[in-house]
């Protein structure tokens, strides 16, 4: 039997299990001292290369939100599970104009776009500047940060996703209890694998019907899109050739709307690779 329970303050942490990425994000503060702080209400917001953007979520009154809404810039470092205690010492309540990483065994490292410094040991890691900042009324305070550099280990470049996976050994904080007592899996250990294959009914993109003539090479491009999607891409792709006052949907056209929403060649290669 199930059964509701009340939903209480913190029941994102005590009641809800929502296993989350461990990151330290690194600031600067009005007087250019270094802040760092644990944070794990992170996620992807805008996927497309045009315009890369996460969403992080902090305290209106944390120095890493206040830092953020003055200056603009942060870094997300996302440390290995080796690194935990040191995480751990930056989620401490150090006084206003503390730098945190003094305490741990962190080496801060100049970033390629911005200001607020990276952090050595972290294999990978996000350079932002703030694209939107939103405050709910008396709760958390969001940040629609724009990527300006993802920065990663040399080593994990070349590598398949397994062993990039295995090698830079993620943490994923798993909640507390009381505010007090943390918990942490690692993203390397009991590691599965599982095919995603193709639906057991109706033929993927069966329903995918053009209303409009495409030539020999955009009917092309069109095929390497993945069927799921080519529905969606023919209705965006034919009211954009009606836009521009064309009767045949072209390559070009094709190419040129790809271009405007991200979709560039390694997109479509991502897709057709399974990569």
């Amino acid at each position: 039997m199930k059964k509701e329970i009340k939903i209480k303050p913190f029941w994102y942490s005590d009641i809800w299990l929502w296993p989350k990425l461990i990151t330290i994000i690194t600031t600067l503060d009005k007087e250019g001292t270094v802040n760092a702080g644990p944070y794990s209400h992170i996620m992807q917001y805008d996927v497309m290369t045009k315009n890369p953007r996460m969403i992080v979520g902090f305290r209106q009154d944390s120095h890493t939100f206040v830092n953020i809404c003055e200056t603009g810039e942060f870094v997300v470092n996302c440390p290995s599970a080796s690194h935990l205690d040191d995480m751990m010492e930056t989620a401490k309540f150090y006084p206003e104009g503390v730098n945190e990483l003094e305490f741990t065994s962190f080496t801060s490292i100049p970033s390629k776009k911005v200001k607020p410094p990276s952090l050595k040991e972290c294999p990978q890691i996000a350079e932002c500047t703030v694209d939107e900042i939103i405050k709910l009324e008396k709760s958390t305070g969001i940040v629609i940060g724009t990527i300006e550099a993802i920065v990663v280990d040399e080593k994990l470049v070349d590598m398949g996703r397994e062993d990039r996976i295995r090698a830079m050994d993620l943490p994923i904080g798993m909640g507390d209890e009381a505010r007090q007592v943390y918990y942490h899996g690692t993203v390397g250990e009991n590691l599965t694998q599982h095919t995603l294959g193709q639906p057991k009914n109706a033929m993927q993109g069966a329903d995918a019907v053009t209303a409009m003539d495409w030539d020999k090479e955009a009917m092309k491009m069109l095929m390497n899109v993945p069927p799921p999607l080519r529905k969606m891409v023919i209705e965006n792709t034919e009211e954009f050739t009606q836009e521009k006052k064309a009767e045949v949907v072209t390559a070009e056209l094709f190419t040129e709307l790809a271009k405007s929403v991200g979709m560039d060649p390694e997109v479509m290669e991502r897709f057709r690779s399974g990569g």
